[in-house]
């Protein structure tokens, strides 16, 4: 299977250099760059990369708007937020916009580089932090009394790991339909909108843990 191809839109030229160099180095192609969301949108129509990586903070048209405009111009376009902002209201804007993913910039290129994965193969993620942040929020209210299957809860840590839909199709012997399968049956049980969500709660009830 070939590896997922990227455009990095960021205002910083260090950063983009720096960025680009870590993922090639990691077996990702970054085959665009962008330096502003205006630009972003443009360039990221012509070269239709797999994962565009998205800043938020940029002149002229910020990443969020630049991310709405870009998948409302083609719904394909799989953009992952990547920044310093950790305000809840900012990933809420960024995910109503369309973002599929939404990475801190103090993650690990090997984070990065699963989220990049997922993001491909049509999953939403949160970095690890960002994560352990809607974490605690989620500990102050109250939790679902549905329990999980071994099977679901088995597939559930998988998904928690990090793990694609279809890396848990090959781990568990099974296909990626069967899995999407036991994430709905997951969701309905939890009460959860989507595997972050449904990640969260498990943890929060000792069913999975956060590695």
């Amino acid at each position: 299977m070939k590896p997922p191809t990227v455009m990095l839109v960021d205002d910083h030229t260090m950063l983009r250099q720096g960025l680009r160099r870590s993922l090639e180095t990691e077996g990702i192609p970054v085959i665009a760059e962008a330096s502003n969301g205006e630009e972003a949108i443009k360039i990221a129509l012509d070269s239709k990369p797999n994962v565009v990586l998205m800043d938020v903070s940029m002149p002229q048209i910020d990443g969020i708007e630049a991310t709405r405009r870009l998948v409302q111009a083609d719904a394909r376009q799989r953009v992952v937020i990547l920044t310093m902002h950790i305000d809840r209201e900012v990933i809420e804007r960024a995910m109503k916009a369309g973002a599929v993913g939404y990475m801190t910039k103090d993650s690990s290129v090997k984070e990065v580089v699963m989220a990049i994965k997922l993001a491909a193969n049509g999953d939403r993620i949160l970095s690890p932090r960002l994560a352990e942040v809607m974490l605690q929020e989620a500990k102050k209210e109250d939790g679902p009394v549905s329990l999980l299957s071994p099977r679901e809860e088995e597939l559930l840590q998988h998904i928690a790991d990090g793990l694609a839909t279809s890396e848990v199709a090959e781990k568990m012997f099974i296909s990626q339909k069967t899995v999407k399968n036991h994430l709905a049956s997951i969701y309905e049980k939890l009460q959860a909108r989507d595997r972050t969500q449904a990640v969260l709660m498990a943890v929060k009830m000792g069913i999975v843990k956060l590695t």
